[in-house]
């Protein structure tokens, strides 16, 4: 065997776990999922057959769905950009001689690291009316509860501000590494040309953030459309689908109605949607993004 044919046979060998990975827990799953979204809710008595688009048409005509994706439209608008607005906020000061930073840098980080069942049971008792914490504090200001999670006009304005409170800190980390990498001669560049510090941040340091910009926007487009537990432990949904999120309706049609066929066609739409968003991102912002 020559020498060139046994290198293609060692880069094979080399990738086989992982390819293996790949097509076991993605490429397999996907497929799985777009076939049996095809298919009808079969019972003991009656088997599932192939339907066709059925299950999209059924979709299209759910008041649900339009209210789910609505819901997560919104979440994602009001998480997005004030997580990544504070994640930057935050790592401009911890990257700065402040005392106690790393005491300052690990409050900040506490949340992303405390597990998401704990989270949301910590801000269901923050939410809790008339004994909760924000009830409690809003007293002494003479103001009356309020039952945040069970009002649909407050019920996912909570969910977003717990959301922003988790997520805000692990984003911070990606942009104080970018920050450490940053030469600080830029800055004291700009400061004796005469910069303020906004113009500075404005025309130097954010076009330089933004491939992590980049790489945050996508990870907090994904974080957006994939929030299950909160909802299960504060809100499961409610009020009358008032907090209900894409990722949420698929649980429940799958193992609430175990109508499994249509929450396929449902993640099948969530992939589309996911997929379109990160292209767009790629296509976008890719223009702005000012490698080193």
């Amino acid at each position: 065997m020559s020498q060139n044919f046994m290198r293609h046979v060692y880069g094979w060998l080399l990738l086989t776990p992982a390819a293996i990975l790949l097509i076991t827990f993605t490429h397999y799953p996907t497929i799985a999922t777009v076939i049996n979204s095809l298919f009808s809710k079969g019972t003991l008595i009656r088997p599932s057959r192939f339907v066709g688009l059925a299950n999209y048409k059924m979709m299209i005509e759910d008041p649900i769905f339009w209210k789910v994706l609505s819901n997560n439209a919104w979440f994602a608008i009001g998480t997005i950009p004030t997580s990544i607005i504070l994640a930057i906020v935050m790592a401009l000061l911890v990257n700065r001689a402040i005392p106690f930073r790393f005491l300052v840098r690990m409050a900040f980080f506490t949340p992303t690291i405390l597990p998401m069942i704990a989270v949301a049971n910590i801000w269901l008792f923050f939410y809790t009316p008339d004994i909760g914490l924000i009830d409690q504090i809003a007293s002494f200001f003479g103001i009356g509860g309020h039952n945040w999670l069970g009002n649909p006009a407050t019920a996912l304005p909570s969910i977003i501000i717990m959301t922003i409170w988790k997520e805000a800190g692990f984003f911070m980390i990606f942009y104080l590494a970018a920050l450490q990498n940053i030469p600080p001669e830029l800055e004291e560049a700009a400061r004796l040309e005469g910069s303020t510090r906004w113009y500075y941040f404005r025309r130097v340091l954010f076009p330089l953030l933004m491939p992590t910009t980049l790489f945050v926007i996508i990870n907090a487009v994904l974080n957006s459309f994939k929030l299950i537990d909160h909802l299960f432990v504060l809100t499961k949904g409610g009020p009358d689908n008032a907090s209900n999120l894409l990722l949420y309706y698929i649980f429940e049609s799958a193992f609430s109605f175990f109508d499994t066929n249509y929450a396929a066609a449902l993640t099948v739409v969530l992939l589309g949607l996911l997929a379109v968003m990160a292209l767009m991102q790629f296509y976008i912002l890719d223009k702005r993004v000012h490698y080193r």
